[in-house]
């Protein structure tokens, strides 16, 4: 009898150490990837451009139809590291070469979180949130920057721009983008150039590097925060000899493909150490893809689905993208949502799902959808988004209505109303209302139509936003043309 009490009292303490074990989590972040780019939301509609690796996570876990982001590169990801609207940090703008900003000492990120949940934390590829060492990812949270490089993936075409305008070489070398290392906080490392031939093989770099951390923490005893920021489809997206031809459908389709094999070893790694049980695996764009404001021999070729816009303006199609979350035996395999949920939400959603308290001097503006993903609740606790373009409201979505306070005039480069590349016209008396549901390219002001009373919930969502600057006040927002 004292054996057998030993033995249940032995398995109870184990089964409670199983349910108690923190998951590792593993967040792969796709540059410029469009909802019509992934086969699991385009229904084929792209033909042979396929995307199966991608399309098994949200076999197995929960595809989100409605991921929402905000309109580029930097916001995005300022977004999702602070869980904030990006305006809240001065980084409502994509950080273009030679500009200061970024994230900040003080700054409360991702990374921060899971360190203070006791994670061992790392980060491989693409930055894009900072040019110096306070703004890099070994001094927010993680405790490597695996590889990468601080802005665009397009810097690689810098030199060769340069050149054909006459410019001196000296000018040309200093622009030179390098890749860099850290491991442990302070000054990262240069590891190399980051140029046109690099471009071809980074994205099996950050992969290769990524698998390597996870090949080190399967013995580990803490759990582990990897993030992966991978460089495709951001142009230009030739490819190495491996990829060339292989999609049929062109160099984006081929980038795509390399893209879909990559988010596979990256999985199959998972798998084969043994972790995939323990681990929440997270697949998401940072924002829609290109169609104009793109290299000219890529124009038209990214895709939205059926929205409007792209990258960099206040559209549906710019801040609507794929979004997938895999959690073996808490969200159900095989799971799709319309529901709301944004980049900002995953915060404060790892803050519920780890039990740890956010600061107090610091306004969240993503909320806790943790009780959403398991299914202890049907309803997303979001029912609207703020997209900002510098220091202006482009757009406030509310459930199935979009509503622009502005206009966005057409400029001969970006015929899509771009708002980072398009000039702003102020308006008088009401906005433009859209309904997205029903209207996916936004033809239709819906305004004039006796749907005047959602100026009532538009209203009120705007008070609320400017209620909160007068605690938390924002920084100056980015600006390249109002000095």
């Amino acid at each position: 009898m004292k054996k057998l009490l030993i033995l249940l009292l032995t398995f109870t303490v184990s089964m409670s150490f199983a349910q108690d074990k923190k998951p590792n989590v593993v967040l792969m972040l796709a540059d410029n990837v469009g909802y019509g780019d992934i086969s699991a939301y385009n229904l084929g509609a792209r033909g042979g451009m396929v995307t199966p690796n991608i399309d098994k996570i949200a076999k197995e876990g929960l595809q989100l139809t409605q991921f929402l982001v905000e309109p580029g590169c930097t916001p995005s990801r300022a977004g999702l590291m602070t869980g904030q609207y990006s305006i809240r940090n001065g980084m409502s703008m994509i950080i273009a070469p030679g500009a200061s900003g970024g994230l900040q000492e003080d700054d409360y990120t991702l990374g921060k979180l899971f360190k203070q949940a006791g994670y061992n934390t790392a980060y491989s590829g693409k930055w894009h949130l900072g040019p110096d060492a306070k703004n890099h990812p070994q001094n927010q949270g993680f405790d490597k920057w695996l590889i990468g490089f601080k802005g665009s993936t397009d810097g690689v075409l810098y030199k060769g721009k340069m050149a054909d305008t006459g410019m001196p070489q000296q000018i040309i070398d200093a622009a030179t983008i390098k890749l860099w290392e850290a491991d442990g906080p302070g000054e990262p490392k240069v590891i190399g150039d980051y140029d046109f031939e690099r471009r071809l093989s980074i994205e099996g770099e950050i992969t290769e590097r990524a698998i390597n951390y996870l090949q080190e923490q399967k013995n580990e005893d803490n759990p582990f925060f990897l993030m992966v920021g991978f460089t495709r489809s951001h142009f230009p997206n030739d490819v190495s000899e491996e990829f060339k031809g292989k999609s049929g459908a062109g160099k984006y389709g081929d980038s795509m493909y390399e893209l879909d094999y990559r988010t596979g070893q990256i999985m199959d790694a998972i798998e084969n150490l043994g972790l995939d049980e323990n681990t929440i695996v997270i697949w998401i764009s940072d924002n829609g893809a290109t169609i104009t404001s793109t290299a000219l021999d890529e124009v038209n070729i990214g895709d939205n689905g059926q929205f409007r816009g792209e990258l960099g303006d206040a559209y549906e199609g710019s801040i609507r993208t794929a979004g997938m979350i895999k959690w073996p035996n808490n969200i159900e395999a095989g799971t799709r949502t319309n529901e709301m949920f944004s980049i900002h939400d995953f915060l404060p959603t790892f803050a519920g799902i780890l039990g740890e308290k956010l600061p107090k001097d610091v306004y969240f503006d993503g909320v806790d959808q943790s009780d959403f993903l398991t299914g202890k609740q049907e309803k997303s606790n979001r029912d609207h988004l703020i997209t900002f373009i510098g220091d202006r409201i482009g757009c406030v979505r509310w459930n199935q209505f979009r509503i622009y306070p502005m206009l966005v005039n057409r400029t001969g480069n970006n015929p899509s109303n771009g708002g980072y590349l398009g000039t702003t016209e102020e308006t008088m008396g009401f906005p433009q209302v859209f309904n997205i549901e029903t209207d996916p390219k936004e033809q239709v002001d819906v305004l004039p139509h006796g749907a005047s009373w959602i100026m009532g919930p538009y209203m009120k969502i705007v008070a609320a936003y400017k209620a909160t600057l007068k605690d938390y006040p924002n920084p100056p927002a980015p600006n390249l043309t109002k000095f």
